[in-house]
């Protein structure tokens, strides 16, 4: 089954300053603030919730089709794309912009400074869902404001199945709004502060929430998952994983194994139980397209953990 992934596409360029930043920065002097760190240590990622996601998806045998807007700088990310076999019919290149980018400069302590420029993400409401061809499920995760909202409204009118993954683009949503998109949707996933977030904008609860959708999933960190379904909830224990390296991209691949297990019409035990198996797997590298077990090797884990066929 084509799924197609309506979300972000983006070079993450990742800086280790070797020191603290604490040591550079002075507390009576923030208000003119002029500091500058010597990053000797740089890598490039790549990213954007639709990339991880279509990645992960792609390792288990899936058929993802992309559909983002890029900036005129696309071209080392989309020959990647076509290396992995992943269709990018659906990615326009918006002249004059970039694609979307991160810069995030950590320190010795892990602590954080990140600039992100959306760029051509700005338009993603100029893709069209609903004029995808030979789709049979989709997902909405983090983009372009406009675009989330109008790329549910297209896949309800559509009639193709969705699920509604509004990650950190919540904020840029208003309770009604976000109310709106649950309704459309067939499937709400989300971590533990989205829940929270949700309930705060929609003032409703989660169980009220999933009284509206087939499935609403909520990731839990070290605690697992747990699927409202029906009017019952279902536990899923987290995958130990062999070392916690980066969670960067660890939800991107939970729902690769979601979308995988809807698409082969899974019970929702066995879907929450590979969903978990790929964040784990992905946990132990770093960045959030680095690790490249072979769909045989996904079986295999799959099969050793939870005694299930992929």
């Amino acid at each position: 089954m084509r799924t197609l992934i309506c979300g972000s596409l983006a070079f993450d360029s990742i800086m280790v300053f070797q020191d603290h930043f604490k040591h550079h920065i002075l507390p009576d002097k923030i208000h003119m603030l002029n500091v500058s760190f010597l990053v000797p240590e740089m890598r490039r990622e790549f990213g954007g919730c639709a990339g991880n996601i279509a990645y992960n998806l792609k390792l288990l045998g899936g058929e993802p089709v992309i559909m983002a807007t890029v900036g005129e700088d696309f071209s080392l990310y989309a020959d990647r794309l076509d290396a992995l076999g992943i269709s990018r019919e659906a990615v326009r290149t918006m002249p004059g912009s970039y694609t979307a980018q991160a810069f995030i400069t950590t320190d010795l302590a892990d602590n954080q400074i990140t600039a992100f420029h959306p760029g051509a993400m700005f338009f993603s409401h100029e893709n069209d869902a609903s004029q995808a061809r030979d789709i049979g499920l989709g997902i909405v995760s983090p983009d372009g404001r406009d675009g989330m909202l109008s790329h549910c409204r297209q896949f309800h009118a559509a009639g193709t199945p969705f699920v509604f993954d509004p990650g950190q683009g919540m904020p840029l949503f208003s309770g009604s709004e976000l109310l709106e998109m649950v309704e459309l949707a067939d499937y709400v996933t989300l971590n533990d502060y989205e829940a929270e977030l949700l309930q705060a904008r929609t003032e409703l609860s989660l169980d009220a929430l999933a009284a509206r959708v087939k499935c609403l999933v909520v990731t839990r960190g070290e605690e697992g998952s747990r699927f409202y379904v029906e009017g019952r909830q279902i536990d899923i224990p987290v995958v130990p994983a062999k070392a916690v390296v980066d969670p960067t991209g660890c939800g991107d691949a939970f729902r690769a194994g979601l979308l995988y297990g809807i698409a082969h019409g899974w019970d929702w035990e066995a879907t929450g139980q590979l969903a978990s198996l790929m964040g784990s797997i992905k946990i132990e590298h770093r960045g959030g397209q680095n690790h490249t077990p072979s769909r045989d090797a996904i079986a295999g884990l799959f099969k050793a953990t939870f005694g299930k066929t992929l």
